[in-house]
């Protein structure tokens, strides 16, 4: 007996029940990204390895425990990518977009891969969409991508997702707040998990992040950035929010949310929807000013989200939301003999040029059965051939829901069901 074979553990298979909600959704993204002016770019799912531990942070979570990393035949190192955002800026530099451009405006979607604990919307291999505005650091670009998310999800006919937005400050008055948590989290070092004691030493604000639950709960009364923000992040934010209340979008100002990637500063932000459970956002980002720098760019200005697929298509299975249809047959082709088999074949090609879409099942052949699957598939109509037909240069097409039939000749044909379809 022939071995079977399975998944990997944390991927899943997107079958024909399920691919059209997939389709549905990237339709609506790239018809959102067109009205906001965006441009579509594809980047390698695998890059190397030192795009993301510059970028990401080398002592983030990502780098340090959930990025699939291999070594080529030469020797050289790569990572399946694990997150949108810096393979963009990375082709936005190497693509000469910063010296082409002022501004770029892009959308991505596709896979990311993470080795993590595979929960309820939450894979190891896993589908991303995502925007990036690079090029401004004005506080309506803020606003804008923000605005993007709400109206996508708006449009996907998303109930009671919650907008929740805080600034998590820039460099300079970040390392007064980094003093003011280790000042905070000091006497409960001991309490701290093992990853929680390095973040104290290398990156403090991750302390917030923590989802063990002794560091969440201490987290809870620590210091908020809110209040360590300098003058200039402080008028940033507070003109961010005057954008959001023009374009009437409804937010809350969340002082706990930090981001888990190095290159984030000023604004942060998130898309909530209560019921996911404890990973309840269906998506994220923030203000990047200091990456495209790091590729060695000019000092460049940016801010993007993404969201996931799969929370994404949980949440509209919660509500009850539309994924549109799967496609519908047209016409189904039944055929009776073996020089009417040969026939059809032409008939059926003219008809997908013309834009039909045609079923034809070659091995079924008495009209019971074909005509039996002809109504199973739900198509308008039943187009069939016989010797007849083959004589007359004419087809018999059968309305399916009614019963009635007409003959057509072959050389109407396509203008006939034009009409009716």
């Amino acid at each position: 007996m022939a071995k079977k074979y399975t998944l990997p553990r944390g991927t899943y298979d997107i079958v024909p029940e399920d691919e059209y909600k997939w389709q549905y959704i990237i339709e609506k993204f790239r018809s959102v990204a067109k009205r906001f002016d965006y441009y579509g770019i594809a980047t390698p799912i695998f890059e190397k390895v030192e795009v993301f531990e510059r970028s990401v942070g080398d002592e983030s979570d990502i780098v340090q425990k959930e990025m699939y990393t291999f070594v080529d035949r030469k020797n050289r190192k790569f990572a399946l990518r694990p997150e949108g955002t810096a393979p963009v800026v990375r082709a936005y530099v190497e693509n000469g977009m910063n010296v082409s451009r002022q501004v770029s405006k892009l959308f991505y979607y596709g896979p990311m891969f993470r080795y993590d604990r595979p929960q309820r919307g939450r894979y190891r291999q896993f589908y991303q969409f995502g925007i990036e505005y690079i090029g401004s650091d004005h506080p309506y670009a803020d606003a804008e991508v923000i605005a993007f998310g709400s109206l996508f999800f708006k449009e996907l006919g998303l109930q009671n997702v919650r907008l929740e937005i805080n600034s998590i400050g820039c460099k300079d008055c970040g390392s007064e707040y980094d003093k003011a948590l280790i000042e905070y989290f000091k006497p409960y070092y001991q309490q701290l998990c093992s990853d929680c004691k390095k973040r104290m030493e290398k990156n403090p604000k991750r302390l917030l992040d923590c989802k063990n639950p002794t560091c969440k709960n201490l987290a809870q009364s620590a210091p908020a950035m809110l209040d360590y923000l300098d003058e200039k992040c402080e008028n940033h934010f507070l003109k961010v929010q005057e954008y959001l209340n023009q374009m009437d979008i409804p937010f809350e100002v969340n002082a706990r949310i930090v981001r888990g990637l190095d290159y984030y500063n000023k604004t942060a932000f998130e898309f909530i929807y209560d019921k996911l459970g404890a990973q309840n956002a269906i998506a994220g980002g923030g203000r990047y000013d200091g990456l495209v720098k790091e590729f060695g760019g000019n000092d460049t200005p940016g801010i993007g989200f993404a969201g996931g697929f799969e929370r994404l298509i949980l949440t509209m299975e919660e509500q009850g939301c539309s994924f549109g249809k799967l496609s519908k047959i047209d016409i189904y082709c039944v055929s009776l003999g073996e020089s009417a088999n040969l026939e059809i074949s032409g008939i059926i090609m003219q008809l997908r040029k013309a834009g039909f879409i045609v079923a034809y099942d070659p091995d079924k052949t008495s009209m019971k059965a074909q005509m039996k699957a002809a109504d199973k598939s739900d198509a308008s109509f039943a187009l069939i051939l016989g010797e007849n037909e083959l004589k007359n240069k004419s087809v018999i097409l059968r309305e399916l829901k009614s019963g009635q039939q007409s003959e057509t000749n072959q050389n109407k044909l396509i203008e006939y069901l034009t009409e009716q379809i």
